[in-house]
């Protein structure tokens, strides 16, 4: 595997974090899949040829529906996380998917060949980097003069149906800056602003931020939704804080309160907004740091 930079997410992706993804993939599907038509039309994934990079792949499964978009393309997934790329190849070789491929690696620093992509995406796979400018700086040189990014990042955590279930719990568990908009995690490009400043200072043009909405499933009933919640990577920090009767009021409390979401087939479905923000490769040459 090239050069690591990110170590500390490397470290998270390859041991209990990327073990619970990689073993709840199809559950983490049910959750994101709603963003995964908007993204790939929002990337323009539609030529029968593009070569589409997805960044932060996970499991694959936004990795598979660009290269099904491309049957004479082809489509490379990029992620830190080694237990869920062995999914992500063994669904792909399950699905008889031939035109996709899977690499384990850091996107900041990976030796990617210049202009090789028309398109790079993701789906809640780019929060995690380093540094976020050296990052999308190396993936607008992966792209070809004109081509697209297009991702899917968390917006304010309280428009986040997860994180908002969870908020539910402030009066029993200690949630200090967990969410919080800016700071490195999952909410670090939750502010537009930033968006744009990473992006623009990246070398990218044509810059859009815009919400985007979507119901995830997260359980078949209350009880299942409530301990898939708390068996997330903040959920798992939120309880770690508490003693044991704390932790058993708060999944009693979690319980309740995602019951009043209940679908018609008794599932909880919590609706989600996000940012779906896309950009372009100038067609000229960048004057971006690090180009």
């Amino acid at each position: 595997m090239p050069d690591i930079v990110n170590t500390e997410q490397a470290q998270a992706w390859n041991g209990p974090e990327g073990t619970h993804w990689a073993r709840n993939q199809d559950r983490w599907n049910a959750v994101n899949e709603g963003f995964d038509e908007p993204l790939l039309d929002a990337a323009a994934v539609t030529g029968t040829t593009h070569r589409v990079l997805d960044l932060g792949c996970g499991s694959g499964q936004t990795t598979r529906r660009a290269a099904l978009r491309a049957p004479r393309g082809n489509a490379l997934g990029i992620d830190l996380s080694g237990p869920m790329l062995a999914e992500a190849r063994a669904r792909a070789e399950r699905e008889g998917i031939a035109n996709v491929s899977f690499v384990q690696g850091d996107a900041q620093v990976y030796p990617f060949e210049p202009g090789a992509f028309d398109a790079a995406i993701s789906r809640f796979g780019v929060m995690f980097y380093a540094d976020p400018v050296a990052a999308f700086g190396n993936v607008r040189r992966a792209l070809r003069p004109g081509g697209r990014l297009a991702f899917v990042c968390p917006a304010d955590a309280a428009l986040n149906g997860g994180m908002a279930a969870l908020a539910s719990l402030r009066d029993l568990l200690p949630f200090g800056d967990l969410g919080r908009p800016g700071l490195p995690g999952m909410f670090s490009l939750a502010s537009r602003d930033r968006v744009h400043g990473v992006l623009t200072a990246a070398g990218f043009t044509a810059v859009t931020v815009e919400p985007a909405q979507a119901p995830g499933t997260w359980g078949r009933d209350a009880a299942d939704a409530a301990d898939f919640l708390l068996g997330t990577g903040p959920g798992r920090h939120l309880m770690r804080q508490a003693d044991a009767a704390t932790r058993e009021r708060a999944r009693h409390a979690l319980t309740e309160h995602v019951r009043s979401h209940r679908a018609e087939d008794g599932t909880v479905r919590l609706p989600s907004t996000s940012w779906l923000v896309t950009a372009v490769r100038p067609a000229t040459p960048a004057t971006a740091p690090g180009r």
